[in-house]
């Protein structure tokens, strides 16, 4: 019979894992252990040669266990198993989302580089790049998304720092506005400015679409990182980060990785590895939701503006990208409530069903404001420029039925309505 090629799903409950080695357990168990014992005081030897990069692996060679901070059973097949989403070489879990990000700049960054980004960011990357790595002697130059590629090009060598350029990172689609730009336009301007002696790396935050909705690898990106305490963890119950990318790249990271000491623990991986066996049937439900609850929103006579990649007008450039690189629209959802603060509060004060939390990717269907919340951090002359106003609500839309948010979102406008009027009246 023709060797058959199971899909990424059906392979997150059985990938990387033996149970023969675990007592015939049909589950992975939480390898709760600090420390591996060796066979013999050689094969101590041979795994701490790979671990350090004393040596090349031998043909089919396999770094041994040796220590939980450098690997571990759940670890190891966690990381396996998120391989198969984006088809990478190799990933690296980590604490949180924030310890992979920071990880990433630390390695690949150094005094003197340039580093172009994205704008807007997740408010936690805005700060790293702002006050630390300019402290550090970083130069960092932010691009927005409806920029051309002559105006990101023409910025770059306005900088003087064209040939110092170490990397694009990107976070598309954006945190909070949805906004969508071209990984495959970005990995173009990145060779342009590479050397034979210097390759200028493009850094992905996949994070809103989860390994499920986008690619960034396959479209031009040298790595493509998450906060899985989102999508991959799903359950709103874990903090952990996560970054692939081919085998050179990834030896790096897990090489800082292991001296920073900030790799997942056993039990954070076990329950990733839980949640990837409902990943799919889980993000699939979520967005089916959001086009619901985007499409009510845009027919709202309170709301002025949906920010949802399913809302895009066609022919747009934001349009094209998304249908370039992406395979659905996904289950964030920003929307301009009509008024200011006073009425984004009373909305979010009066949800009954959704819950007023930061955080996003969970089965639950979470609320927040981003310019007093997860965004309060960014300078105020840049939010504005981003569009991330005093109007400005953000949905997580979870996997409960859509009825059901549909009824909770128009009773809690309903209450911004009435205390309007009786503050007219």
């Amino acid at each position: 019979m023709k060797k058959h090629d199971f899909n990424p799903e059906s392979l997150m409950m059985t990938h990387g894992y033996k149970p023969e080695l675990s007592e015939g357990a049909i589950k992975c168990p939480i390898f709760q252990t600090s420390t591996f014992v060796f066979k013999t005081a050689e094969e101590g030897k041979a795994f701490f040669e790979l671990a350090y990069g004393l040596r090349e692996k031998s043909p089919k060679e396999e770094l041994g266990l040796i220590y939980s901070r450098i690997n571990n059973p759940n670890l190891e097949i966690l990381e396996n198993r998120l391989c198969l989403w984006d088809k990478a070489d190799d990933c690296a879990v980590f604490e949180s989302g924030m310890s992979a990000i920071s990880t990433v700049l630390l390695e690949f960054l150094k005094p003197g580089d340039l580093l172009v980004y994205s704008n807007p960011l997740y408010g936690g990357t805005d700060h790293f790049i702002h006050h630390f790595l300019d402290k550090i002697g970083v130069h960092t130059i932010g691009v927005m998304p409806n920029q051309s590629t002559d105006e990101v090009i023409k910025m770059i060598e306005d900088s003087g720092k064209s040939d110092q350029l170490a990397m694009i990172y990107l976070e598309t689609p954006a945190n909070p506005t949805n906004d969508i730009v071209d990984i495959e336009k970005y990995s173009q301007i990145a060779k342009q400015f590479s050397t034979n002696d210097r390759k200028a790396l493009v850094a992905v935050d996949n994070t809103y679409m989860g390994p499920l909705w986008q690619h960034p690898l396959q479209c031009g990106a040298d790595l493509v990182l998450y906060s899985a305490t989102k999508y991959i963890g799903g359950h709103s119950d874990l903090i952990a980060g996560a970054v692939l990318g081919n085998a050179e790249l990834m030896l790096r990271v897990k090489t800082l990785r292991t001296f920073l000491g900030n790799m997942v623990s056993p039990h954070t991986a076990w329950l990733l590895l839980r949640s990837l066996e409902t990943l799919k049937v889980r993000m699939d439900q979520q967005t089916k939701n959001a086009q619901i609850i985007a499409d009510y929103l845009n027919n709202h006579p309170k709301i002025e503006n949906v920010y949802y990649l399913g809302l895009l007008e066609e022919e747009t450039e934001g349009y094209k990208t998304f249908q370039k690189q992406c395979s659905a629209p996904g289950a964030m959802v920003s929307f301009d409530i009509i008024g200011g603060e006073e009425e984004a509060f009373i909305f979010l004060n009066n949800l009954k069903l959704m819950k007023l939390a930061v955080s996003l990717g969970g089965t639950e269907s979470l609320a927040e404001h981003p310019k007093t919340m997860t965004h309060a951090g960014v300078d105020e002359e840049q939010r504005q420029e981003m569009n991330i106003t005093d109007q400005l609500v953000r949905l997580s839309i979870g996997v409960e039925h859509a009825k059901d948010l549909v009824w909770d979102l128009e009773q809690a406008l309903e209450k911004v309505k009435a205390k309007v009027e009786k503050a007219l009246n």
